[in-house]
């Protein structure tokens, strides 16, 4: 059966790897396709000061793979389709045979940019996917406010580690060393 991303049907995992390429950003819960706004300027310019700043980080060291939506995260397969999209994904280079097509498995790092009409129902719905694969750090990062909430998530469950307004230097358990001004990425 052909399926698009228009379709009303529920996927499963086959109807998933037969759709097409696309810089569409989505998200598929429990097999249906939720399609996701195009981001703003803003959320483009903050994600992308992020990215450079982590891409430099990371490479230096070579650490891993920084990556960014549009790119699925598996979350599970069966018994309902489940993947995510998270703004930016950080992958050690343990955990890199996690990176193909997609990312099948627990990114260490998922970077969440919240756009106004996120509940805070979505972004727990998110937070438990996350724990529920193994995502061992979450940073969530408000645009409104000018803060980077950076939330432990190897527990099993979201645990703030801190809240970085403007201004702070953010600390990562993920990647130690890292010292990210909130003034730069806010710029």
């Amino acid at each position: 059966m052909s399926v698009n991303l228009t379709s009303s049907k529920k996927i499963d995992f086959a109807d998933y790897l037969a759709l097409p390429e696309t810089m569409q950003r989505y998200e598929i819960i429990d097999g249906e396709i939720i399609m996701s706004p195009a981001p703003t300027a803003r959320h483009q310019i903050v994600l992308g000061n992020l990215y450079r700043a982590l891409f430099s980080f990371v490479s230096k060291r070579r650490l891993g793979f920084v990556l960014f939506a549009p790119l699925d995260v598996v979350v599970r397969r069966k018994p309902r389709l489940r993947t995510r999209q998270p703004d930016l994904i950080f992958v050690s280079t343990a955990r890199q045979h996690l990176v193909g097509d997609r990312i099948d498995g627990a990114p260490d790092l998922a970077v969440e940019i919240l756009s106004p009409e996120e509940t805070r129902h979505k972004i727990a719905a998110k937070l438990k996917d996350y724990c529920r694969i193994g995502v061992r750090e979450c940073w969530l990062v408000s645009l409104e406010a000018e803060t980077i909430e950076v939330l432990r998530l190897s527990t099993g469950k979201a645990k703030r580690l801190d809240l970085y307004d403007f201004g702070d230097v953010v600390r990562s358990e993920v990647l130690p060393d890292l010292a990210l001004s909130t003034k730069k990425m806010f710029a």
